[in-house]
């Protein structure tokens, strides 16, 4: 057979080429030194802030002594008039209760009176045995059609004998072929020095909440006296408007109108019914169930138990490989690694830098003018210098304030 597929035929090898790695360019750093400046320190400076009196008006809490009037609008304007009271125009009443008793009877009970048991006579016919002397069909449809048919012979599959590769294996892995282990130098540490803080003024412990923020006073909180509670002299009765108004002096139990219903009992009751006396029990004899005969012969000889497995995969005793693992030379000694990463050629360590408004008048800096807020605005010396010799540009008109130095006084 031809060893080509699909894939060898349409998918050839193609030349491969290296694959060009960018290299950055490298590093260099500024020269310049950082200003250190942030826009909340050019925009938002602090300013004096004063107590703000409140505008909702003072409760009173001392009451007035006066009585008050309480005279509703309802009161004042709906009042009663002075008019004689009107009759009643209802129609009246002449009706007179029957001196008689009454007898508490419905009209269901005077039309309907109640009447005894009606003895009836039965007309069904005597239950007698039908019999009859023609026997049972049992032929069935599978009676009638069923063929048996012999069993043909199972077909018994044979195992092809295992042959065992001729060619040996080699044991070796991509892994064993293409890393091997490379020597380097340890890593050296770039952190900068430790060192104590370059500024000699103490720092201030206070804040500007605890400098603007202060504790108001609060007035005292008025407070009344309760009224001390006095029990009434008089006693409870504990009685209801049911209990004291709603009494029962000849109360007695309502009897009920119903008459009694008589019912006779006595008499012979007939139990049967019409399922009973027309589906009577017939006399039948179990059939026995029709099986096929059976067509496959049994072999004499015992069964030998013997699976696929244990006639054909005989076991064998296992092979040593070599183990093709380099052997451990030992530890390595003091051999120095590569250093080479991002952060150890483009850290710069820089120098901390005193903060410009810590000075009484800051360095590289004029004094121009205090604004409305009480801010004293500084400008830079060399800003100053080359806007002399320059025209004003379109973004300096945008943002005057963005590189001028803001202190508050």
């Amino acid at each position: 057979m031809e060893g080509l597929t699909t894939s060898r035929k349409d998918f050839r090898l193609h030349k491969v080429l290296p694959v060009k790695s960018y290299q950055p360019d490298q590093f260099v750093p500024s020269e310049e030194n950082m200003d250190l400046l942030t826009t909340y320190k050019q925009d938002y400076n602090p300013y004096s802030v004063c107590r703000v009196d409140p505008i909702k008006p003072r409760d009173s809490k001392h009451p007035c002594g006066d009585q008050m009037e309480c005279l509703p609008t309802y009161k004042a304007d709906y009042l009663p008039w002075n008019q004689p009271k009107r009759e009643l125009l209802r129609p009246e009443r002449n009706y007179r209760p029957a001196s008689t008793r009454f007898d508490s009877t419905t009209t269901h009970q005077d039309d309907y009176s109640l009447k005894g048991l009606v003895n009836t006579m039965s007309c069904k016919p005597p239950a007698r045995p039908k019999l009859y002397n023609i026997p049972l069909e049992d032929l069935t449809n599978y009676k009638m059609s069923y063929v048996a048919h012999p069993l043909e012979k199972r077909f018994v599959h044979e195992m092809a004998k295992f042959r065992p590769c001729e060619i040996p294996f080699d044991s070796l892995t991509t892994h064993k072929q293409s890393y091997r282990g490379l020597m380097g130098e340890p890593a050296k540490s770039l952190k900068p020095p430790a060192g104590p803080c370059g500024l000699d003024t103490p720092f201030s412990n206070t804040t500007e909440f605890r400098d603007k923020y202060q504790a108001w006073p609060t007035p005292q909180m008025f407070s009344k006296a309760p009224v001390p509670y006095v029990p009434p002299e008089e006693k409870m009765d504990f009685l209801t408007t049911v209990q004291a108004h709603y009494t029962y002096p000849k109360g007695a139990p309502a009897q009920s109108c119903r008459p009694v219903l008589c019912v006779k009992k006595g008499g012979h009751f007939e139990s049967s019914t019409t399922t009973k006396d027309d589906y009577k029990q017939r006399a039948s004899m179990r059939m026995e169930p029709v099986k096929p005969i059976h067509q496959l012969n049994l072999p004499p000889e015992p069964l030998d138990c013997l699976t696929t497995m244990r006639a054909h995969y005989v076991p064998h005793p296992p092979i040593s490989t070599k183990s093709c693992k380099p052997s451990w030379s030992g530890p390595r000694g003091n051999i120095p690694v590569e250093s080479q990463t991002t952060y150890a050629v483009s850290f710069t360590p820089k120098e901390m830098a005193r903060c410009l408004a810590s000075y009484p008048e800051p360095p590289g800096y004029i004094f121009k003018e205090i604004d409305a807020s009480g801010h004293r605005i500084y400008k830079p010396i060399s800003q100053t210098g080359s806007r002399q010799n320059s025209p004003p540009s379109v973004r300096d008109s945008e943002n005057p304030n963005q590189q001028q130095l803001a202190v508050s006084a």
